[in-house]
């Protein structure tokens, strides 16, 4: 029987038999996943329930893209290790979802001093409201110090390692050990390192948070996060999930898949022009410091060389406030003058733009507010700039940086 026109359009054309292979997973866009049975039906939702990989009754529990997305972070940041992946629509968003499922109210949280800002933001607002108490503790702090801070109900102690601005290095395996001993749980902010610098199962955290956004998309234009988690933690992880409805389309899985076909090859160039640029830095009048894990002059170089395999193209230098005329106390934006000077030095560069996120293809430079990113161990230094280094030529963001060096020495 030839169909009316109007059923036609919906029923043409809706599967396609083709042996064509292609090089990449193909895009699902999907709301509605279809059964051929009402048995078929139940069945895949007890296997949804149970977080079985790939089910799916809704395409707020996975497509193929999707899981495919999930298997490739299972096999990356969990190599070696029995581990699970969730997919959400932003790092933090990632980050949230894990510690609403790992912590109940009445738990003590732990979380360095140099977390990443929206973090320590969740921690004193959500977290806060539902009864869950969170502790800074130093950046510097030894598996031994965080252990003497344990509380009987401390949960879970939050790492990040390089820390956010400041760059320090954790003795992860130590503290991972000391917690596994005591029964407290640990997760690592992985975004420095990852896909390919670092593995932190290796190091024997319980958990890694990691933002799609950055190296592993690649291109600064997608939005996207990553929990991956031992098996023990899985079924809190996914009933979690599950109950907040997060989840994230087939168009942006992919590109994050896309990217990541690329990532060994990029991160290797990130690497050498950064250090290239952080040498040169070092070199250079008017620098205090520069904060690099991978060079020898950074003090957890050693914990550096050992548990990583090598870094990528973020780091930050020191401004020496004598050199430019500052103030001992004259340590960031809020002071006048510092400010004017990170004007000069950041605004109208040619190659480096001024932007909060990093990991993407191109330079970024910003200067670093500590003030209220600090409160076990406050900034003492002079005013701190952050830089990501992309996959510009190295000796054009030189030349970028050094004009912009010039523009500040005409303010002094």
């Amino acid at each position: 029987m030839m169909l009316k026109p109007d059923t036609l359009t919906i029923h043409v054309a809706r599967s396609i038999e083709s042996e064509t292979r292609v090089a990449n997973i193909p895009v699902f866009r999907a709301s509605t996943v279809l059964f051929d049975s009402l048995e078929e039906a139940a069945q895949r939702a007890q296997a949804v329930a149970r977080g079985d990989k790939g089910a799916s009754t809704y395409a707020t529990a996975s497509t193929p893209t999707t899981a495919a997305l999930m298997d490739a972070l299972e096999h990356i940041e969990g190599a070696g290790h029995a581990t699970r992946a969730c997919l959400a629509p932003s790092g933090l968003s990632a980050i949230a979802t894990l510690l609403m499922a790992l912590l109940k109210p009445g738990d003590d949280l732990m979380v360095i001093d140099s977390v990443y800002g929206p973090t320590r933001n969740f921690c004193q607002s959500v977290l806060a409201q539902w009864g869950v108490s969170t502790r800074f503790y130093s950046p510097d702090a030894s598996a031994e110090a965080l252990e003497a801070m344990l509380l009987p109900n401390t949960r879970l102690i939050y790492l990040e390692s390089p820390a956010s601005y400041t760059f320090e290095i954790q003795d992860v395996p130590a503290i991972a050990a000391m917690a596994k001993g005591r029964g407290v749980l640990t997760v690592i902010d992985n975004a420095w390192a990852s896909p390919i610098m670092a593995n932190p199962f290796d190091w024997g955290v319980d958990a890694s948070v990691l933002p799609l956004t950055k190296y592993w998309s690649g291109h600064s234009d997608v939005l996207m996060g990553a929990t991956v988690v031992r098996e023990a933690l899985w079924p809190a992880l996914w009933k979690t999930q599950r109950d907040f409805g997060i989840c994230v389309g087939g168009d942006d899985a992919y590109l994050v898949l896309r990217g990541l076909r690329t990532a060994a090859v990029r991160m290797r160039s990130h690497e050498q022009s950064a250090l290239r640029v952080a040498q040169w830095l070092e070199q250079r009048q008017g620098i205090a410091r520069v904060i690099h894990p991978a060079l020898a002059s950074h003090p957890q170089h050693g914990l550096f060389r050992r548990d990583f395999k090598g870094a990528s193209g973020l780091f930050g230098f020191v401004l020496d406030p004598a050199y430019w005329g500052l103030a001992e106390t004259a340590n960031g934006p809020e002071d006048p003058q510092a400010a004017r000077l990170l004007a000069a030095l950041c605004e109208g560069r040619r190659h480096f733009g001024m932007g909060y996120s990093w990991g993407g293809f191109e330079s970024l430079i910003m200067p670093g507010r500590l003030s209220a990113l600090r409160s076990a161990k406050p900034w003492q230094e002079g005013p701190l700039l952050r830089v990501h280094i992309g996959l510009e030529d190295p000796q054009d963001l030189i030349d970028d940086l050094e004009a912009g060096f010039q523009a500040m020495a005409k303010l002094i």
